[in-house]
Parts: structure tokens; sequence; C-alpha cells
């Protein structure tokens, strides 16, 4: 089946601590920080994995945006495709400090482990037992069109079913996250403009 076969079949964009899902508000927090934001948000969701806690802020941010699409169902060979312009800086700075401190310089390995940002695919990965392609492309900015070449390719050669694409960001307190599932059926149309459209929307 050719990649215009396909379609959107749902989409999630969280920033200025909103959660929206398809054009629905599904968790908002006017106060706080984004660590708090993020915790709140894993309570509401009524999420059961503890690994959270663990995990560094980019990768939360996309557990929490992975989780509001593909909570109900998923398909196991569903690839994933995931871009942003700040790479694991967030992460970088404090392992930076954790080896520069003057008193106590100790390098974390909790704290190492997450200074590659595509740590964040495992993460969703192991948490939706998928065994899938994935890949982490460093943008500027979101870049629908260069996205949806990739995502043509595999889908036009057979090795996904589906693919949770997008955008997912982190430096300091700002963040965004953009993320689409690809499939077969959907209310969305499949289309760069259309990408671009859902993306500045909200």
């Amino acid at each position: 089946m050719k990649p215009s076969s396909f379609h959107i079949a749902s989409y999630c964009r969280i920033i200025d601590n909103n959660i929206v899902k398809n054009d629905e508000v599904l968790f908002t927090e006017k106060t706080g920080d984004l660590s708090s934001f993020l915790k709140k948000a894993y309570k509401h969701m009524e999420i059961r994995y503890p690994k959270f806690f663990k995990m560094d802020t980019l990768s939360k941010l996309a557990f929490i945006a992975a989780e509001t699409l593909l909570k109900d169902s998923v398909e196991k060979n569903t690839a994933l495709v995931f871009s942003n312009k700040s790479s694991s800086l967030d992460t970088d700075r404090k392992h930076s400090a954790s080896i520069t401190d003057s008193v106590h310089p100790y390098a974390s390995p909790a704290i190492f482990v997450y200074t590659l940002p595509n740590i964040c695919l495992g993460e969703i990965s192991i948490r939706h037992s998928l065994y899938s392609e994935n890949s982490f492309f460093i943008f500027d900015e979101f870049n629908p069109r260069l996205l949806t070449d990739y995502c043509d390719s595999l889908l036009s050669t057979g090795k996904t079913e589906k693919i949770l694409c997008g955008w997912v960001d982190v430096d300091k307190q700002e963040y965004d996250a953009f993320l689409y599932l690809i499939a077969r059926t959907g209310v969305y149309p499949y289309t760069t403009d259309e990408l671009t459209r859902l993306y500045r929307k909200t």
C-alpha cells in the first residue's frame, strides 16, 4: 500500500501546561514548573509505570505524549520517528554539573544514561513492547516534509504498519511535544500541509 493511502489516526500536542489530543484538551495545569506538570499529568492519566520517575525530562515528556496516543491499543510493528532541536542538552547540562561539582564530583550513571536523545524511544519501546524501526533526528524546527519523506520510505517498503512520529523538545523550562500516529485509517489526511496546520493550531 502506498504512503498516500495512510492517514493521521490521532495526534497529541503538549505545550503551555496543556495536553491536547485531536483538538480536545485532556489535561491542563496553570501553575507549576515542567517537572510538576508532567508528574500531575502522569497521575491524572492513571498510568502505572514506576520507572517513569527515574527518566529524564525529555523522556518523561515523550512518554506522556506517546501514552496519550498508544494507551488504548498498540500495533507491535509501530515504528518511532522523533525529532527535536535541543538533542539531550537539558540532561547533558545536569551530567556536566555532576562531574564538575567542586565538593563532590561524581558522574551519576542514572543521569549519564539519558545523554542521548533517542533514549526516550527505548523507554517507549519497553513500555509498549515495540520491536520496531526507530530514529531520532535533530532539526532547527519541526520539519514535517523531511519526516514525511522518511516515514514514506518505511511505509512503502512494508517495514512497519504504523508510525508514531513528530517533535519532542526540552530545554530547561521550554518544551514542546507534537506526536502523531500514522495508520491505514484515520480522521486527518497524511500530508505535510495538514501536519503543519495541526502543529500551528495548538
